[in-house]
């Protein structure tokens, strides 16, 4: 193993966070794909991985407060030291539980270290300026003032003794922009579609650090014995609506007892639901278009007892490999996977379908916290391609159903563009179709958390 691999296996979680951050640019490449790259999953702590994410998400935020308090531009500090400097303002921020000591200390220590001794004065000394501008680490966010305090979570914030961020109630979209280190873009759809209240709701569940639910595989096991494998494990788990289980001790999740076994899928409580409003059939024939990963294709099989007849595809081939490994792993029969280029052959096979699944391609706006190199590249141009393309793949599904039969439209966005305005767009045009339901589900960082998205049921008459 090479010196540099060895040393980020033996260091501290702050050292290895900022080797990655060192390694990222969040337009071009990922923080996961990093991570695998330097340490392996096992290997990788929980706490360097909520660092990277955590500075990622917050980085604007976290380089505003740099900027104010350091009397020095983020753009003429050294990457190197500046990601540790980051990595630093995040926890002194954002978590309030740690030692302020702790963080600081290892913060020169890990200059000295990727740097120089020569730099350690200027990381301390500007770790130490933005600590003495803190009046609380952590204060109730009803007894602060607003342009004081970032905000942590619906109920606290990081409150300051000098002025951060604009007047809430005159600029809101700056407000939220620069508190919750997201495109101002995005926050003004937000408040012209959802409202002040809501939009705050999402800003708060775009930063959160999401919790992990596993939906069982019900053709084996239910969730209160799923959660009795798991506890066994010593993995400490929450049953949530006897369906699905939160995780409340992290760990690698191939790792856990059952995974291997195909006991368990890992899916969101919100990407649930498009299959759950479907309400599947045992006798029905069903195409899900655009399969990759196999979620909610291997939901389908569950939920009709292993007897539906189910096709699926993706215009990925690579991916549809995954879909392919989740059948297997959960011993599911139903399911036949085919290369996209195959779709003709098959339909003139087996006749049109009575359902087409079509989860499409889309922005994942309300998936911001899982997808955080999103909030750095995702455009208002790029949302108007997805709803040019969400509207194709409409119009092809359209005409691969037979009369009678439904489509289940479903998204991990909260844009309207690719929503519940694109429905509508699609049945003037197309009025031999009418919505049989739909659900918008917007994300949430109170409780037992969830993502947001859109999912709609269209019958052709």
């Amino acid at each position: 193993m090479a010196k540099a691999a060895k040393k980020i296996l033996t260091s501290s979680a702050r050292y290895a966070a900022a080797t990655v951050l060192n390694q990222l640019d969040p337009k071009t490449n990922y923080a996961e794909t990093i991570l695998d790259k330097i340490m392996s999953p096992t290997g990788r702590t929980q706490q360097t991985t909520d660092l990277v994410y955590g500075t990622l998400r917050n980085r604007q935020a976290v380089d505003m407060v740099i900027a104010k308090f350091a009397n020095c531009p983020t753009t003429r500090i050294p990457a190197q030291i500046l990601n540790i400097i980051r990595i630093g303002v995040y926890e002194l921020i954002y978590c309030p539980n740690t030692a302020e000591y702790a963080i600081v200390n290892e913060a020169v220590e890990n200059t000295k270290s990727m740097a120089g001794k020569k730099q350690t004065a200027f990381a301390n000394a500007v770790l130490r300026k933005i600590l003495s501008h803190i009046i609380k680490r952590q204060t109730k966010l009803s007894d602060a003032k607003p342009q004081l305090t970032l905000p942590q979570s619906p109920g606290f914030g990081c409150e300051f003794d000098t002025d951060l961020l604009p007047d809430t109630q005159k600029q809101p979209e700056d407000f939220l922009a620069k508190a919750f280190s997201l495109p101002k873009w995005l926050i003004t759809e937000w408040l012209n579609e959802y409202g002040p209240q809501k939009t705050q709701q999402i800003c708060f569940a775009s930063n959160r650090k999401p919790s992990i639910y596993f939906r069982p595989n019900t053709l084996q096991i239910n969730a209160t014995q799923l959660a009795k494998t798991l506890t066994k494990a010593r993995i400490n788990v929450e049953i949530i609506d006897n369906e699905m289980i939160r995780v409340k001790s992290p760990k690698h999740i191939t790792e856990l007892a059952g995974f291997a076994d195909g006991l368990f899928s890992v899916q969101d409580t919100t990407a649930a639901l498009p299959i759950k409003l479907l309400a599947p059939k045992a006798n029905w024939k069903i195409l899900d278009f655009c399969a990759a990963p196999g979620t909610k294709t291997t939901q389908l099989t569950e939920l009709t007892n292993d007897n539906a007849q189910i096709f699926a595809t993706d215009i990925d081939s690579k991916r549809l490999e995954l879909v392919k490994e989740n059948i297997k792993r959960l011993r599911l029969k139903s399911i036949r996977t085919f290369k996209f280029d195959q779709l003709q052959k098959i339909l003139y096979k087996t006749g049109k379908f009575d359902v087409v699944l079509l989860d499409v391609p889309c922005s994942n706006t309300g998936v911001l916290a899982k997808r955080v190199e999103l909030r750095y590249r995702i455009s208002k141009k790029a949302v108007s391609r997805l709803a040019q393309t969400q509207f194709k793949l409409l119009e092809t599904a359209a005409e691969l159903i037979e009369k009678g039969g439904r489509i289940c439209y479903s998204t991990c966005s909260i844009q309207g563009q690719e929503n519940n305005q694109l429905i509508k767009n699609f049945l003037k045009e197309n009025q031999n179709f009418k919505l049989e339901s739909e659900n918008l589900t917007l994300p949430s960082a109170q409780g037992f958390d969830y993502d947001g998205g859109y999912a709609a049921i269209l019958i052709k008459d």
